[in-house]
């Protein structure tokens, strides 16, 4: 054992001692009492360590929300944010993308571009990007195989972005490929 843990449990015995002789005197005669209050304690507890673990559910996630229909097409769902994301296989890696009709090329975030093998800090930036925040200098790749639902497409370029993005943007060099039709909250791609 360390030098630090023996003062440590020497403290939370003290602070055990203390509370529990508390307990003790307060609930004298009251063992009834005292189970109510303990129980209703532990369901506060327990309510409180639920929503701690379900809140990524509780908040609405933006993951993407797709499916395929049996006659070939990709429904997107929009997100609570009032996107479209959609998640495709790149090479063997799942990466999500917001669909950007405005982008005209798919951009890669460079924590997408890690997961994908490209080790941004290897790259060479090029390119330059005119975006929201500005110009940003970009390096181009290939990507050797993209899978969307039912669709493959193989050999396609995509641009990795130096600067900070939240997530990867899925522009109009991967989109033109499909008629895209958009009823509601949904988009439907198709080809």
């Amino acid at each position: 054992m360390d030098s630090e843990l023996w003062p440590r449990v020497i403290y939370l015995s003290l602070l055990v001692a203390a509370l529990g002789s508390w307990i003790l005197v307060e609930y004298r005669g009251r063992f009834g009492t005292a189970l109510c209050t303990f129980a209703a304690w532990g369901l506060i507890f327990v309510g409180l360590a639920a929503g701690y673990g379900l809140w990524k559910d509780i908040q609405g996630e933006n993951r993407p929300r797709q499916m395929a229909s049996e006659a070939g097409e990709m429904v997107l769902r929009r997100a609570a944010d009032g996107h479209f994301y959609a998640a495709l296989d790149i090479n063997g890696t799942e990466v999500f993308f917001m669909v950007d009709t405005g982008a005209t090329n798919m951009v890669i975030s460079r924590r997408d571009a890690e997961r994908l093998g490209f080790h941004p800090d290897e790259l060479r930036y090029f390119g330059e990007a005119s975006t929201a925040n500005g110009i940003v200098r970009t390096a181009r790749v290939t990507l050797d195989e993209i899978d969307f639902g039912p669709f493959t497409d193989r050999s396609m370029d995509a641009w990795v972005n130096e600067g900070e993005m939240d997530g990867s943007l899925l522009g109009m060099d991967y989109l033109r490929r499909f008629s895209i039709r958009i009823e509601g909250d949904r988009m439907i791609l198709t080809r």
